[in-house]
């Protein structure tokens, strides 16, 4: 009888018994002892996400330290060579370990890392340095860091520094404290900041109202400072409210008086540049003084800004048309025009046009619906002086425009009432005493590249303008960037002598005659050097950053992207 081959034989070793598998019933399993067949090529176990062959696999993910450290400074590494070809498309896209760390080191000033992290998304944004806040590391004490760069924000904003770089002074702040998810916003009275722990923790939101603003440079300079110590030097919360408190307490530079007698040498500097002479000088001096008094007078009463405004303009109109009528031989018109440059809000305009040029709208708006009010209060109170004194005496000559203010150029005189007019600014915006001399000297600069341009070169007084307005905003922010300190106290007052003083005179006066036509014109053109002069100092700032290091890493300072032409 056929024996089974697959049957066991009696007596086999442990080799021989029936396998425990299911293997040993498959019709497909090769007998015992003949060696499996290889697979085909196309049957490999394979990753759908394995890399095709020739394409080299990317490199690892480099270790996360410090914000502010260059990369390959502290951990050795040699940089990966730049990706060619097909490996450098894909670096358009994420990858898999995600985004590196960007770079920002401390050797750049705060104000260019910070507004470089401002404008990043919130998951690209370096991550902070954490601080000790007491005895154990809990964390930042979000409650008090929340305060203190809301009370920071208040008075730069109060101050006249633009939305930007109230929002980068805030962000640096809170940055420096170990907050990360942290959103400030910046408009014309109001400060908010928000703070949010992680994606599932509410967030923790805070703001403050600006209810009082006030031209104090000093106290600007002084809060710049602060920040920096906060943001380079690590001092702690408390050190940071002692030092923001001594900033509060401190009083101003020069005193109220001082402040008047700055007011009537701005008025009289302001005279001289357009062809005044001594008796004018003393004439626009006392009229500003006058003006400035019942400002102060007005504002003890607790009257709007507006009001401020329109009594501030009367006394200046109304000595131009004293010494008109006095003195057929004496240009009057040289007194309304030197009180009318102590009056131009230019801070605010400059203020506000910066806002609009990078991207913050609704300050923008606020800002010029201000300076707008203010010019109208000017309008009131130097126009309602003109109609009595014309309707009171006709034959006022020297205050027709074709007579008044003819064309002058003394390069010497113009330049000196320049720099003198500039200085007065610097004392009336309470600038700190070693800012003075460069604020003066950056003044002087303006005036000499504006005459040699129109009076010179014959160009339209408004691109002479927007040029020298260009230098002023080009060396301020130079001169911050080597203080590490606001461009403010450099710029405000050199723009003081390029303010369209002349045109706004010629506009009330041709209303007052009833030249409607020609007083339209007058303002337009006052309007387009107010604007060239903003647009100006901003354009410098921006240029100036071509020559300042910049933030060393991917987190370049990105611009707004287009809203139109798609």
């Amino acid at each position: 009888m056929a024996s089974d081959p697959h049957a066991p034989e009696s007596g086999g070793g442990p080799e021989d018994r029936k396998p425990s598998s299911d293997e040993a019933h498959s019709a497909f399993t090769p007998p015992l002892g003949v060696p499996y067949p290889p697979l085909p090529e196309d049957e490999h176990p394979t990753s759908e996400f394995a890399l095709p062959a020739g394409v080299r696999p990317e490199a690892p993910a480099e270790e996360e330290g410090s914000a502010f450290v260059p990369p390959g400074s502290t951990t050795g590494q040699t940089p990966l060579p730049a990706p060619v070809g097909a490996t450098a498309m894909s670096t358009a896209f994420t990858p898999p370990h995600g985004i590196p760390a960007i770079s920002l080191t401390k050797e750049a000033p705060w104000q260019d890392r910070m507004r470089t992290m401002l404008r990043m998304p919130v998951g690209e944004r370096p991550v902070p340095e954490r601080r000790t806040t007491g005895e154990e590391e809990t964390g930042p004490a979000v409650p008090r860091v929340l305060d203190l760069t809301l009370r920071i924000g208040e008075i730069l904003l109060a101050g006249g520094e633009g939305a930007e770089d109230v929002e980068a002074a805030m962000f640096g702040v809170a940055h420096a404290y170990g907050l990360e998810r942290v959103e400030p916003t910046a408009t014309f009275t109001l400060l908010s900041i928000s703070y949010q722990p992680s994606l599932i923790d509410d967030p923790v939101t805070a703001s403050r109202t600006v209810r009082r603003r006030g031209a104090d440079y000093t106290r600007l300079s002084a809060v710049f400072r602060l920040i920096d110590e906060i943001a380079t030097e690590g001092i702690t919360l408390e050190e940071a409210y002692r030092g923001l408190a001594e900033i509060r307490r401190n009083r101003h530079p020069y005193p109220s008086w001082a402040l008047t007698l700055a007011s009537g040498l701005l008025s009289g500097a302001a005279s001289m540049l357009v062809g005044g002479g001594a008796l004018v000088f003393i004439a626009a001096a006392v009229g500003s003084i006058l003006g400035d008094r019942l400002a102060w007078l007005a504002s003890g009463r607790g009257l709007p800004e507006f009001y401020q405004f329109v009594v501030a303009a009367m006394p200046p109109a109304a000595v131009g048309i004293t010494l008109a009528v006095a003195h057929a031989n004496v240009q009057a018109s040289a007194v309304i025009t030197g009180g009318l440059f102590a009056l131009i809000p230019g801070r605010a305009l400059v203020a506000g046009v910066h806002d609009g040029l990078t991207g913050y709208y609704i300050t923008a708006a606020a800002r010029l619906l201000e300076v707008g009010y203010l010019i109208v209060g000017i309008v009131v109170g130097v126009l309602s002086v003109l109609y009595i004194g014309l309707r009171l005496k006709p034959g006022l000559t020297r205050l027709s425009p074709e007579q008044a203010l003819p064309s002058y150029n003394e390069p010497l005189v113009q330049i000196a009432a320049a720099m003198l007019l500039a200085l007065a600014f610097c004392v009336l915006l309470q600038q700190e005493r070693h800012t003075v001399a460069f604020a003066t000297l950056n003044g002087g600069v303006a005036w000499v590249v504006y005459g040699a341009l129109v009076n010179v070169g014959g160009i339209n007084p408004v691109p002479g303008t927007a040029i020298a307005a260009g230098l002023v905003g080009l060396f301020g922010q130079l001169l911050s960037r080597y203080r590490y300190a606001s461009a403010l106290p450099y710029v405000t007052a050199a723009i003081g002598p390029l303010l369209p003083g002349s045109a706004t005179y010629f506009g009330l006066l041709n209303f007052a005659q009833g030249r409607l036509v020609q007083g339209l014109a007058s303002l337009v053109t006052a309007a387009s050097l107010a604007l060239a002069i903003a647009v100006g100092v901003n354009l410098g700032a921006e240029v100036a950053r071509l020559f300042l290091r910049a933030p060393v890493g991917e987190g370049a300072r990105r611009a707004a992207k287009r809203t139109r032409g798609f």
